[in-house]
């Protein structure tokens, strides 16, 4: 079975896909600091083809030596979101971008990357036209900058495919609530009220387990998928920030919803985005919101767990 190299394997998404990718017998080699939850792989550690390593991915050292013999990499170590690196600065430039500066230094020609960045990248779509893979790149946060110089550095490997990722939901062993499908529920479930700024602002979303099987449909169709960049969300969810306030409503009823117009968002992204290239390369999402939001109402409303946030 082939060698796969995860690196923030502890977190929102590397905590469900080590699981999923262990589960299918392929061998993981994780590699986390365990800076926000300690606890989101313990449930693999008793797996023969799973190998966790607590360290630092912007030690070169380690770098060089965890590469070798790898048949994938799939870099997601990172500082995630606009707040964070604002709030972080230096560290955000050192992650998401000198680290996948430090894995291109080492990686042979031969291996395989699969790199995360984000359609944040858009920035502000036009208001009558989604944003596909050869819309122009325009962040306006510095965590959209640094995944959009990443992803110029990956492009120039010969053996990668990236993903330009929705907005994620969904439940992870490494939760997260600040982004804001998660976040809206948990409000909604806690305080019954849903206080909406900027009502108009445009996303695209995707439930985490259809990542996960995005990223497993490119191990197994790589050939096909290579060298190309694909926008990776559900193209159901293209929706304005009140059209999600108002499906969650539907699911929790008793919600009030408030539009604030005096508030601003910090981030000013606003666009649809076109997932049909992935569509006709083989992969579909098709988690629908109406069930994530669900799932989450029922993990808010059921479940006692604490959560660490980032931000």
């Amino acid at each position: 079975m082939k060698k796969i190299l995860i690196t923030g394997a502890a977190g929102y998404i590397g905590s469900m896909l080590c699981t999923e990718l262990v589960s299918k017998g392929y061998h993981v080699t994780a590699v986390d600091k365990l800076k926000y939850d300690k606890n989101s792989l313990c449930h693999l550690f008793f797996k023969k083809n799973f190998k966790f390593i607590k360290d630092d991915v912007t030690k070169p050292n380690l770098i060089k030596k965890i590469i070798k013999n790898q048949d994938f990499i799939i870099p997601l170590a990172g500082l995630v979101g606009a707040p964070l690196c604002e709030k972080r600065k230096k560290e955000a430039v050192k992650i998401n971008v000198n680290a996948i500066k430090l894995i291109m230094k080492f990686i042979k020609k031969k291996q395989k990357l699969i790199y995360p960045t984000s359609n944040s990248g858009y920035g502000i779509g036009q208001k009558s036209k989604f944003c596909d893979e050869n819309s122009a790149l325009n962040p306006i946060s510095l965590y959209g900058r640094t995944k959009a110089q990443a992803e110029k550095i990956v492009m120039e490997h010969s053996n990668f495919v990236a993903f330009r990722l929705a907005t994620v939901f969904g439940y992870s062993y490494r939760m997260r609530t600040d982004l804001i499908v998660n976040n809206f529920v948990e409000k909604a479930v806690k305080t019954k009220r849903l206080d909406i700024f900027e009502p108009k602002f445009r996303r695209n979303f995707i439930h985490i387990k259809d990542i996960i099987r995005a990223f497993i449909f490119t191990i197994e169709n790589f050939k096909k998928l290579k060298n190309n960049i694909y926008n990776l969300g559900l193209s159901s969810a293209n929706i304005t920030k009140i059209q999600l306030a108002k499906k969650i409503k539907k699911n929790l009823k008793n919600t009030k919803i408030v539009v604030n117009k005096t508030k601003t968002d910090p981030d000013k992204r606003d666009y649809f985005v076109s997932n049909k290239k992935i569509e006709k390369a083989g992969f579909k999402a098709n988690i629908s919101l109406d069930d994530g939001i669900n799932e989450l109402a029922n993990i808010f409303t059921n479940c006692d767990i604490k959560f660490n946030n980032n931000y």
